[in-house]
């Protein structure tokens, strides 16, 4: 089993070595052998699941070797109850994206599948790394692929697009690279990038601080958080239809993973100290950006700043816990610990379900813009008229975005506005704003675009959806209602490693003077 991480790594990267090598010319022979490895790694990530124990924090299915001794670097990889539902949220959108791609996309189309199953390996790297070189590895190679997929298969601005993407991550996580060298050199003799060992690393208040928004430079970026949130929009605006779903699904999830696994356990003073301006942050992403999404007119930015609004959700709920506990001058625990784990585990919730109900949300788009060419929602209207199986699922993943209770999306925000209401009733009233402006952007638009009479000619020829994009859609119109009628399982899993991360993110680690 401690090579079970090993396989799901490297499986779907020299698979997309090898439908690269079948080549375009032979793209049927290369499609149905993408599909295969996708389902392949998907099948064996969910022995991750039936695997684990969720009686303990500590890291499982450990692989721990030599890699460059010289700096003490190891590949070393695990995981606990927050990374593993991250993987198998990945493990499980890449078969859909090579899936929806595979009448739609003719130019180069095993180039294009095989860039998913390559990113799909980097990706469960960086949730997997308990080395933090081996992460900053894994986070700047996950880059390559989108870049090229931004900039092969975009739109007309792909390329502009595809470089501000670039830009914009990679210039994020350099200072997350100096912060780590600095933590090297100041270990002294036997120095180690093991997250274990950095977690126990003291540090003064300045250094943290120097560290912690080091850290958020690069987290914030890939959330994305306002006000760095720029490139998103242009980036799902300009990627094809795969692209855009896994951007959202699982690209944005890795900042937030980043903040769990970096920010609170190697720097807690810090992110004490600076807990109230991460959260004021979230909160003008939450309402600003929900009515920035209200007033546009192109259905993949609208989606796209709803992406952005809604993952304030997940840094609302991981720093509110600063206002709601303390740990005492007699090592217990000051406070609600109900609150801070709503929180926690509601940020948890509240990535892996907006990367069901976001690739949901952009697949819907890309179903429109495969008929018609268009993503402007003044070009639809009536879409019910022709398409009344696809109008269901559209409308139930719109409800879902505006988190309708019974769907996932109510779950994960509902607990985090809970927990933001312990720490200050104003950051609950605000954050549950966006029961009011999200149901505004998303019904607005779902009464534009399906509702109503035919108001152009060619929305009457739409055919309604076949039986591939009937799978899809199906697959996570069930993956939306389960984990909104019973998140137990997944709040399970993740219960062990929330506690023993609060318990991290409550300890000093100032120097103790005497």
């Amino acid at each position: 089993m401690d090579s079970l991480l090993n396989i799901l790594i490297w499986l779907p990267v020299l698979g997309g070595g090898l439908v690269i090598a079948i080549g375009n010319k032979r793209s049927d022979i290369a499609k149905w052998v993408a599909v295969a490895i996708a389902v392949a790694v998907f099948a064996l990530s969910l022995t991750l699941w039936t695997g684990f124990d969720t009686s303990t924090s500590d890291m499982q299915f450990v692989l721990d070797l030599p890699w460059i001794e010289q700096f003490n670097i190891r590949y070393h990889i695990g995981i606990d109850g927050i990374s593993m539902p991250l993987i198998i949220l990945t493990t499980f959108s890449t078969i859909l994206v090579i899936v929806a791609g595979w009448e739609v996309i003719q130019n180069r189309p095993a180039d294009y599948m095989a860039a998913f199953l390559m990113m799909e390996g980097v990706i469960i790297g960086v949730f997997s790394s308990m080395d933090a070189i081996l992460f900053y590895v894994f986070w700047e190679a996950s880059l390559i692929p989108m870049l090229l997929i931004i900039g092969i298969w975009g739109g007309q601005n792909r390329v502009y697009a595809a470089v501000k993407f670039f830009l914009y991550t990679f210039l994020g996580s350099v200072f997350l690279l100096v912060s780590l060298i600095y933590m090297y050199t100041i270990q002294g003799d036997g120095a180690s990038f093991s997250l274990a060992v950095l977690n126990d690393l003291p540090l003064t208040l300045t250094e943290q601080s120097w560290i912690f928004w080091a850290f958020f430079l690069a987290f914030a970026v890939k959330v994305p958080m306002f006000p760095v949130h720029t490139w998103l929009p242009d980036a799902h605006v300009q990627a094809p239809t795969g692209g855009s779903v896994i951007l959202a699904a699982i690209m944005l999830k890795m900042g937030g993973y980043g903040f769990f696994r970096f920010s609170l356990p190697i720097t807690p003073d810090a992110s004490s100290e600076f807990a109230t301006v991460v959260i004021v942050l979230s909160l003008i992403a939450i309402v600003y950006i929900g009515f920035v999404a209200l007033v546009q007119k192109d259905m993949k930015k609208l989606i796209a700043y709803s992406s952005i609004s809604h993952m304030g959700f997940v840094t609302l709920g991981v720093f509110s816990l600063f206002s709601i506990v303390e740990m005492g001058t007699d090592g217990n625990i000051i406070g609600s610990l109900e609150g801070v784990y709503l929180g926690l585990e509601g940020a948890m919730i509240q990535m892996i379900s907006h990367g069901f109900i976001s690739a949901a949300m952009f697949l819907v788009v890309g179903v429109l813009y495969d008929r018609l060419h268009s993503r402007d929602i003044s070009t639809y209207g009536g879409v019910i008229n022709s398409m009344p199986k696809f109008t269901g699922f559209a409308v139930l993943f719109a409800m879902a975005n505006a988190g309708l209770p019974g769907t996932s999306g109510f779950v994960g925000e509902f607990m985090v506005i809970l927990s933001a209401l312990q720490a200050n009733f104003w950051y609950a009233f605000l954050a549950a704003t966006t029961l009011i402006i999200g149901a505004a952007y998303t019904l607005w638009m779902v009464k534009r675009v399906f509702w109503g009479p035919v108001t152009n000619s060619a929305v009457s020829t739409l055919s309604d959806i076949n039986n591939r994009e009937f799978f899809i859609l199906a697959i996570l119109a069930v993956a939306v209602i389960v984990m909104g009628v019973y998140p137990q399982p997944v709040v399970e899993v993740m219960h062990a490693s929330v506690v023993n991360l609060l318990e991290q993110a409550l300890t000093t680690k100032l120097p103790v003077t005497l």
